[in-house]
């Protein structure tokens, strides 16, 4: 046996101790999930070796033929699973088995609810697979080194999950990663041929790199019977070890496409659609894209995963090829295979060959494609668009080309359900428009219930014509690129003049035309009294029920952007609103007879009002009480 030096103990990080507390008592339902974890590891291990191994052979240690294997004990209540991939070396075992470097394991317990089957499904999710050994062992043993490296420099780790771990340096001869779990007593149905092998095929069929299982083979005489003492063990492939992709599609299941997905996605979930796609001619790949049924923990963090994983010519290149898919559709999960582009090929490279560019164009295009598809399944999609839809706001922005088909995808709140689920697209809203509408309203504001009660939407509730409610926080910003949709341009009915066009026929625009003449006088005596606080005053027809509202100037930024822009530190230039007054409205009648003081204080109420509506900030709200209180006494 090797004796192990330099040997100490080490704490685990506070967050692992909580998930292994988690792993051994209380994930139970779906157990067996630990064995396709350790397998997706091990076939990661092989895949980055083989890609190393491009530039410099001898990491092979002339063993060149990458395989997992996976033997069990019974009478000891052992499973040992074991790779000759990359391997690590003492400070790669302890980062990577006693810390997690990035967020993902605090993530993951924030995530838990409590429930067992659906806890156990973000074990893969969040990068903590290795953990889920504990599931089912009371003591694991890792035995590894880095491909490579000198056979003194192998290292075991050891643990029993409860609190700490130990590493000490072994001398080992064979490269790669070997581990054992010793299992718990009620676990030991996994000591077992016929249930490792079924699980096997049941996770990692469809790993290209072969799973193979120790076969006994005992000689038999010429009546049949076995020979005592010949017996001699094999190494039987049980998984299919042919990459998925490759294959036609017609020869491919769901059950396979769902299982392959689990794989590259590290999800137990099931994906809501794939495409499968094989190019041939001038540029020759096989692409196979999934979209998610939920949204990953990283998906708004800067440095989050994502991207495909690219392999050129069945050989693994990287995991996250993030050059083949535009930001907007970093959801998408998936394997690009291509013969097209040089082995040698740095991330910086790739981004300047001029075939990216047109694998990502067509790529996109399946990815648009495919949602389409998922469209015309409303509950599906609007599972989609609640886990993604604020990420596809991001593409008209990003990609002008594709600009329409995205916003044939995206889903809005709108008055004509009056509700917060964002599920009504701009055709039917086109659909629904009223005779003689020739644009298409939306209003933007923090928050639905914001956006549902503004009074600018008084009007158009009045006259029946539907508007779109954005209250997302990338709402604004999606909108200043957005800026039509089968030929009808979009109109912020809070910014600008009003027109609701063919809506209102000729007597309506004279009556507001007279309106407007008649009340010339009280509109600059409340100009005069609120001075530079506002760009302009004028009477309105939007307004049917509210006394006032303040509007941006047309091509001005919205409240909600400048509120973000502000809240980023962004310094952002003053822009005074334009007060627009309901004349029909019992406070501006009453705003016309007051005299002296009295008025400049109820014109300064209705215009702190109108901002407070719109969900502004006063800058003075103290006054603003004062002189509310000083109207209710008088």
């Amino acid at each position: 046996m090797t004796t192990a030096t330099r040997e100490e103990t080490l704490g685990f990080q506070t967050e692992v101790k909580q998930l292994l507390n988690l792993m051994i008592h209380s994930l139970y339902s779906n157990r067996e999930i630990f064995l396709r974890e350790l397998i997706s590891n091990a076939a990661d291990a092989c895949d980055k070796l083989r890609y190393q191994a491009l530039d410099n052979d001898a990491l092979y240690e002339g063993d060149s033929e990458l395989r997992v294997e996976i033997e069990h004990d019974a009478e000891a209540g052992t499973v040992t699973l074991r790779d000759n991939g990359i391997g690590m070396n003492r400070d790669e075992v302890i980062e990577n088995l006693g810390t997690i470097a990035r967020s993902g394991t605090a993530e993951f317990l924030k995530q838990l609810s409590g429930e067992q089957q659906k806890d156990a499904r973000l074990i893969g999710q969040f990068g903590v697979g290795f953990y889920s050994s504990f599931i089912v062992a009371d003591e694991v043993t890792v035995r590894t080194r880095k491909a490579g490296t000198n056979k003194s420099e192998g290292v075991e780790w050891q643990s029993k999950g409860e609190g700490e771990f130990t590493v000490a340096d072994i001398e080992r001869d064979l490269h790669g990663t070997e581990i054992t779990l010793h299992l718990k007593e009620d676990a030991k149905e996994f000591a077992d041929d016929f249930r490792l092998q079924s699980l096997v095929r049941k996770y990692s069929d469809h790993i290209e790199v072969p799973v193979r299982m120790p076969k006994i083979e005992t000689a038999k005489d010429e009546d049949g019977n076995e020979i005592e003492g010949s017996e001699t063990t094999t190494w039987e492939t049980v998984n299919e070890a042919t990459a998925l992709w490759v294959r036609p599609k017609s020869d491919l299941t769901d059950d396979e496409y769902k299982a392959f997905y689990k794989h590259v996605a590290h999800d137990f979930s099931d994906p809501l659609v794939w495409s499968h796609n094989k190019v041939e001619g001038k540029l020759e790949y096989v692409s196979l894209l999934y979209v998610p049924s939920r949204a990953p923990f990283d998906l708004y963090e800067r440095d989050g995963a994502r991207g495909v994983k690219l392999y050129v010519q069945r050989v693994f290149i990287m995991d996250d090829a993030e050059q083949f898919l535009p930001l907007y559709l970093r959801f998408i999960k998936g394997v690009l295979d291509t013969r097209e582009l040089s082995l040698n090929v740095s991330r910086e490279l790739l981004q300047q060959d001029p075939k990216v560019e047109k694998i990502k164009s067509a790529l996109t295009k399946r990815a648009l494609d495919m949602l389409k598809k998922l469209a015309k399944d409303p509950e599906g999609y609007q599972t989609f668009w609640n886990n993604f839809g604020s990420v596809l706001k991001e593409g008209p922005a990003e990609d002008y080309a594709n600009r329409e088909k995205i916003a044939s995808l995206l889903r809005f709140s709108t008055t004509h359900t009056d509700s917060a689920t964002q599920d009504q697209s701009l055709a039917q809203y086109v659909e629904r428009m009223k005779e003689g509408q020739q644009k298409i309203y939306y209003i933007v504001a923090d928050g639905f219930n914001a956006t549902k009660n503004s009074p600018h939407l008084e009007i158009f509730r009045k006259k029946g014509i539907e508007v779109l409610l954005l209250h997302d926080r990338i709402d604004e910003w999606l909108m200043s690129h957005l800026t039509e949709f089968e030929g009808k341009s979009f109109v912020d009915v809070a910014k600008g003049d009003l027109d609701l066009g063919d809506v209102e026929d000729e007597e309506e625009k004279q009556a507001q035309e007279d309106t407007a003449k008649a009340k010339e006088g009280l509109v600059k005596r409340v100009k005069e009294a609120l001075g530079d606080e506002v760009q302009e005053v004028k009477v309105t027809h939007r307004l049917t029920d509210s006394p006032a509202c303040v509007v941006l100037p047309e091509h001005e930024m919205g409240f909600q952007m400048r509120r973000i822009m502000e809240a980023a530190g962004q310094k952002m230039p003053e822009v005074k609103p334009i007060l627009e007054l309901n004349p029909e409205h019992a406070l501006v009648a009453r705003l016309e007879s007051v005299e002296g003081e009295g008025f400049a204080d109820l014109a300064r109420i209705l215009l702190d009002q109108a901002i407070l509506a719109e969900g502004g900030h006063l800058d003075d709200p103290a006054a603003y009480v004062k002189r509310l209180n000083a109207l209710l006494t008088a």
